[in-house]
């Protein structure tokens, strides 16, 4: 089977350069989810976004890595988006997307050099006991307790993961996780993967890498989520809740991702963008 076409868009870019290669496929209903993780295996990405048009303004879009099927993945969203954006030849578009159970709200922008995507993640819980039950992962991280800037938390948008500041920028640059012990203590804990991070002197601006070799991705070049995820602990512990986050470089693919964090009523939730570049499929 040569399987459908497949649309590798980059998301997330700094600048107009990097991004995360994110591979977007219009979906197909005879596709079997054994099909969809196979071809999410042939794209050479890290994740794969199968869209079901459906309606218009609601399309239902499903993410598989070479593993399986993800809940959620922010990129993903980003990538899809800016797909749907191009197909209908318009130069804004706000509507909504359905994935992993729930509905939420996105907006896409033509730009000169791209696309500007932004949606909202919904309700981002936050626990404060990860540092009694995270001592293995550090170790799998290839830190030492002395390498941690702050307590390490647990945050979660819907599947949970490990915020870990580390104490500096070279700190975070030289981590050299070990991933077979880095997964299994994920899978033990639940954890999706580890969001190491490090941020600024204003902390308005942080630097960042995503380890999930559970799901199959050893490390992500840009994860949105998790950025979000920062996001609403920003806001949690220093009432500042906007974030420009760094990823990618160590991977040669540089990339950003901006967040909003804002407390409700039903907790905090947080806005994600990020820019796709110029589309020529």
């Amino acid at each position: 089977m040569a399987g459908p076409p497949v649309a590798v868009v980059n998301a997330c870019t700094r600048d107009g350069r990097g991004g995360s290669p994110t591979a977007v496929v219009i979906d197909d209903a005879t596709l079997t989810d054994d099909d969809r993780q196979a071809t999410a295996g042939r794209t050479g990405t890290s994740h794969t976004a199968f869209i079901d048009p459906g309606t218009a303004d609601t399309p239902t879009v499903r993410f598989f890595t070479s593993a399986g099927e993800l809940t959620n993945c922010g990129h993903g969203i980003i990538a899809a988006q800016a797909v749907l954006l191009h197909r209908s030849g318009a130069t804004e578009h706000h509507g909504r997307q359905r994935t992993g159970g729930r509905t939420f709200a996105t907006t896409a922008i033509r730009r000169h050099d791209g696309v500007e995507v932004w949606f909202d993640q919904g309700v981002i819980t936050l626990a404060d006991h990860a540092d009694s039950t995270g001592g293995g992962l550090i170790a799998a991280l290839g830190l030492q307790r002395t390498d941690i800037a702050a307590d390490v938390r647990v945050a979660s948008p819907g599947t949970p993961r490990l915020l870990v500041p580390v104490r500096d920028h070279r700190t975070l640059l030289s981590m050299r996780p070990d991933f077979d012990r880095l997964a299994a203590e994920c899978r033990r804990l639940g954890y999706l993967g580890c969001f190491s991070y490090a941020l600024s002197p204003t902390a308005r601006t942080a630097t960042a890498r995503m380890f999930a070799p559970a799901i199959g991705v050893d490390e992500d070049i840009a994860n949105a989520n998790s950025v979000g995820c920062l996001a609403a602990h920003l806001l949690d512990t220093s009432g500042n809740g906007d974030i420009e986050v760094h990823q990618g470089d160590t991977l040669g693919r540089p990339s950003s991702v901006f967040a909003a964090a804002t407390h409700t009523g039903s907790g905090i939730t947080a806005r994600i963008g990020g820019v796709v570049a110029r589309l020529t499929i």
